[in-house]
């Protein structure tokens, strides 16, 4: 049965729309825990354009569930991940401009940087996952640099044109988390998941855990957080 990790960047979203001191993502954090999801996801960007380190740092105390913290591998955000020291450090890459993460590593390009996060990271005890492409290079890449984990990518499969493109991208899906398993990793999934299309991902068995956000933020302005998160929950488990 897979897990549910709740992003709560977009409350941030919301906050940093107005410039205002509301609405509070350390409420949030807390009622995610109190609707009963399995951990707290949230991206701490290098230009803090949604949450922000002062969030990092009241969430960090306030949460018992595993705490994810999505970051760009570079050593300033290293630096902020061993201080806080989260569950698990999910690496994502960043571009500037992005409005949000447009896909996974090039893992081979970007190896030797990843290498160096990773061996940091897994020194002071933190689970480092890898936000890839589901492929099959990109698996075995990941598993020879030492990351515990891979977050496979589901935007693929999220933006299917058609019944015969979903079916396609979720049997990759499917493949590739095989690998992962078979290589000694964790395999996450997240990116684009929401209420119409989470199912068929949660079935996966390879699959322990899905991160999603935007959806359940989005769906919570209608009928209220704790609502949409125990909604999302009974389609995942």
């Amino acid at each position: 049965m897979a897990k549910l990790s709740v992003n709560i960047d977009h409350i941030a979203t919301l906050r940093q729309a107005r410039g205002t001191g509301y609405p509070e993502p350390v409420w949030g954090a807390s009622i995610v825990e109190l609707a009963g999801a399995n951990g707290l996801t949230m991206h701490l960007r290098q230009d803090e354009r949604h949450i922000t380190e002062r969030d990092l740092r009241l969430i960090r105390e306030v949460i018992t569930i595993p705490l994810t913290l999505e970051m760009a591998a570079t050593e300033s955000m290293v630096e902020k991940a061993l201080t806080y020291r989260p569950e698990c450090v999910t690496l994502v890459p960043e571009r500037e401009g992005e409005r949000t993460t447009e896909g996974g590593f090039d893992v081979r390009g970007e190896a030797t940087n990843l290498k160096g996060c990773i061996e940091r990271l897994r020194a002071e005890g933190i689970v480092v996952c890898l936000f890839i492409n589901p492929d099959e290079d990109s698996v075995k890449l990941s598993a020879d640099l030492g990351a515990d984990y891979v977050e496979l990518n589901t935007d693929d499969y999220a933006t299917a044109k058609s019944y015969i493109e979903e079916v396609e991208e979720l049997r990759r899906l499917e493949k590739i988390a095989v690998l992962g398993q078979k290589k000694g990793l964790g395999v996450n999934a997240g990116h684009g998941l929401n209420y119409n299309n989470v199912a068929n991902v949660a079935d996966v068995e390879a699959i322990e855990e899905l991160s999603i956000g935007h959806s359940i933020i989005s769906r919570a302005i209608f009928v209220g957080l704790e609502k949409a998160i125990k909604e999302m929950l009974t389609l995942v488990r």
